[in-house]
């Protein structure tokens, strides 16, 4: 028997962040650090690709199918003095073919390390136990910034027998390589030029902004700080590079007050997640919302041939389906602008379970009476 109840549909998880049964405290009133909330532009990380091999697996490499392996290791042979002919195709289950990957750190010099990722490209079973030959990383200029080596990290692993059954944990076709590549040359950066930087928002707000303006103006005097957009700050600076460190120093760790969040209602509707934010609102509302339930049945029945007759017993089943509209609720949201707290104690009150929620908070918009944007991921 099948039974699609209220019951087992609460059983899906259903989260509410209700902000009231947090301190009674604005968003407004809430300070960050500068920091926390916005970037200097120009300070970013690059990223770094590059192509290569693995070497010493345990017969888990690429298999002769991947031409590009052995024609890789064809090449690194004849750079090391060894010559092969052309109708010869080395192969070996010790190598593999793989993407290195690697994020580049805003002012990094050369001689300072970064750790790899390294990615299988082939057919490779495992890349544990094996080791990262010289690899170029370049980045999207074309020009190499660093060179990765070293021996692999993989955090899975596997087990397989004669039988073809076999079992892995994690992914053992991916590792990593800790301090993995060198730094070989310096990305350019304009931060020590021109005489301003410029704050870029993590969250796009024109109220952030403004109070991010008026607090560097008022610490270090008028316009010195002038918001260019909702995300956007300019702010002039030294030009020398000394005091302009000391300077965003001071800078970053400003306590900022962020603007309140736009009233909003984030619905996942793979998990049954639901996220009402604190600024939502309803206009006065009457909702009714039945519940279904379906049982499905299935019975065996036996057939029995008659006597002398030649025939088998057969066993049919014998199917029976029943749909229970229920008895609806309905509550009303009063007066108008109903808060975070009074959805929740409504949708309480009546034990809806997250489909049941989510189609009364899309009705609701349909109407008109929910005062936020309604977002589905």
């Amino acid at each position: 028997m099948m039974r699609l109840k209220d019951k087992a549909r609460r059983l899906s998880v259903v989260m509410l962040i209700i902000g009231l049964l947090f301190p009674t405290v604005s968003q407004a009133e809430v300070t960050q650090r500068l920091k926390d909330i916005a970037d200097v532009a120009g300070v970013r990380t690059n990223q770094l690709v590059g192509y290569g091999l693995i070497v010493g697996l345990d017969g888990t490499g690429d298999k002769s199918s991947a031409a590009y392996t052995s024609q890789t290791f064809k090449n690194m042979l004849q750079q090391f003095g060894i010559s092969l002919s052309s109708s010869t195709t080395p192969s070996s289950k010790n190598i593999a073919a793989v993407a290195v990957s690697a994020d580049l750190p805003p002012f990094a010099k050369p001689g300072q390390t970064i750790d790899v990722t390294v990615s299988s490209l082939g057919d490779a079973k495992s890349l544990r136990g094996g080791s990262l030959l010289l690899t170029p990383l370049r980045g999207a200029d074309g020009q190499v910034y660093a060179m990765a080596q070293g021996n692999l990290v993989v955090s899975g692993f596997g087990a397989e027998g004669s039988d073809g059954s076999k079992i892995t944990v994690n992914v053992l076709n991916v590792g990593r390589v800790p301090a993995g590549a060198t730094v070989e040359k310096v990305v350019p950066s304009g931060f020590n030029t021109g005489d301003s930087l410029v704050f870029n928002l993590n969250r796009p707000d024109f109220t952030t902004a403004k109070h991010v303006t008026e607090q560097i103006n008022n610490l270090l005097g008028a316009g010195v700080a002038e918001a260019m957009d909702a995300t956007s700050i300019r702010v002039r600076a030294p030009r020398d590079p000394s005091q302009r460190v000391s300077y965003l120093s001071v800078l970053e760790n400003m306590e900022i007050a962020q603007g309140d969040e736009r009233a909003k209602v984030i619905i996942n509707s793979r998990t049954g997640t639901i996220v009402i934010g604190e600024n939502v609102r309803v206009s006065p509302v009457a909702i009714t919302h039945g519940a279904l339930t379906v049982s499905i049945t299935q019975t065996p029945q036996v057939s029995q041939p008659n006597p002398l007759s030649g025939g088998s017993t057969v066993i049919t089943p014998r199917v029976g389906i029943q749909v229970d509209s229920g008895s609806g609720h309905m509550f009303e949201f009063s007066p108008a602008g109903a808060t975070l707290k009074d959805i929740v104690n409504a949708v309480n009150s009546v034990g809806a379970a997250p489909g049941d929620l989510m189609a009364i908070l899309e009705a609701l918009k349909q109407a008109g009476a929910l005062q936020a944007e309604l977002v589905v991921i």
